[in-house]
């Protein structure tokens, strides 16, 4: 027990003798507060209990603290004064000190950690950047806050998982592959351009370059449609690679990668058959939308669309519901500030 815990004890323990013995009445005390005092002479630790309990007792808050005091008869507690109007000021024995220094040394970085607790499982899932470019200061935001969330959690006793989302299906990842393919072609002075959704920065060049390196223009005499699809993958593997160089560096670690991938199709049907079943999906002009205005959202939002694709909603649904399924009982997301 630490030795805050131990004294607040003892204090609940000689309020508890004052009142057996009938110096102070019964009643409803209130918990006991501990503070470090601004200097030394006054003590390891100091409370106003006797104060703050004047009202419970209906005596004057000095006959509270005397009689706190004389019921604490331990053998780590050195004296006790009262100060002031009714403060006590605790002096521990210096040998209770020195054995606390060497727990602490014992200890190590594990000194004040909770221990830990199973069933309290924690998910905590951040940064989550999309896999088609180099991370920015807004990342490391979000990379920041959430390593220290983890880090406090499971100093807390917390059984936590840190998952890191990779959005490495959708749209996005066809742009990354037109984009590297028009620099592929750009490149090696073929007429190309970039759409306007696509990717426009250095890296996606230099990705390009390293393509051209190791095979030189061998991919030109390949059908477009499976050039796009190789140079996804080769992009793909090479942002995910700097994500987590980058992460590791900054020193951010996870537990777990999820690819949003293994989510289509099954899950992401399997999940919206759940919501079809309890009501809180329906059909509309060919898509099937989520009912979310009973949840307080402004409109209801779409989860398939028309043609059968999912949105990004419904992945994340799926995602979730396979974070629950996983067993989390309690899920934190740390959002980018664009979301």
């Amino acid at each position: 027990m630490e030795m805050k815990d131990l004294l607040k004890q003892g204090i609940t323990e000689a309020l508890k003798k004052a009142i057996d013995a009938g110096t102070l009445p019964a009643g409803d005390y209130p918990d006991v507060a501990l503070e470090v005092p601004p200097q030394k002479e006054f003590g390891d630790f100091a409370s106003n209990i006797a104060m703050q309990s004047a009202r419970v007792a209906h005596k004057a808050p000095k006959l509270i603290a005397q009689a706190i005091v004389d019921g604490m008869d331990y053998p780590w507690l050195d004296h006790a004064e009262i100060a002031g109007a009714g403060f006590i000021n605790f002096f521990l024995k210096n040998d209770v000190i020195y054995d606390t220094l060497k727990q602490i040394l014992a200890a190590g970085d594990a000194y004040g950690h909770a221990p830990l607790r199973e069933d309290d499982t924690v998910q905590v899932e951040y940064v989550s950047a999309n896999p088609t470019g180099p991370l920015h200061v807004g990342h490391g935001r979000g990379a920041a806050y959430g390593s220290a969330l983890v880090n406090l959690l499971r100093a807390a006793g917390c059984n936590v998982q840190a998952e890191y989302y990779i959005n490495d299906a959708g749209n996005q990842m066809n742009n990354l592959a037109i984009s590297v393919n028009a620099r592929y072609l750009e490149l090696l002075g073929k007429p190309s351009e970039i759409p306007e959704n696509g990717y426009h920065g250095q890296d996606i060049i230099e990705t390009a370059q390293a393509i051209i390196d190791q095979d030189g223009d061998k991919y030109l005499a390949m059908p477009e449609e499976e050039r796009l699809a190789l140079f996804k993958e080769r992009a793909y593997a090479e942002k995910l690679k700097a994500l987590k160089r980058d992460l590791a560096h900054f020193n951010v670690h996870y537990d777990n990668w999820f690819s949003e991938r293994t989510l289509h199709p099954d899950a992401i049907q399997a999940a919206c058959k759940v919501l079809e079943e309890r009501g809180k999906i329906y059909e509309k002009d060919g898509a099937l939308w989520l009912k979310s205005t009973d949840y307080g959202d402004d409109k209801d939002r779409v989860v398939i669309r028309d043609n059968g694709v999912p949105t990004y909603l419904a992945a994340d649904i799926a995602y979730h519901k396979n974070k629950y399924d996983r067993g989390f009982k309690k899920m934190i997301n740390i959002w980018g500030a664009d979301h």
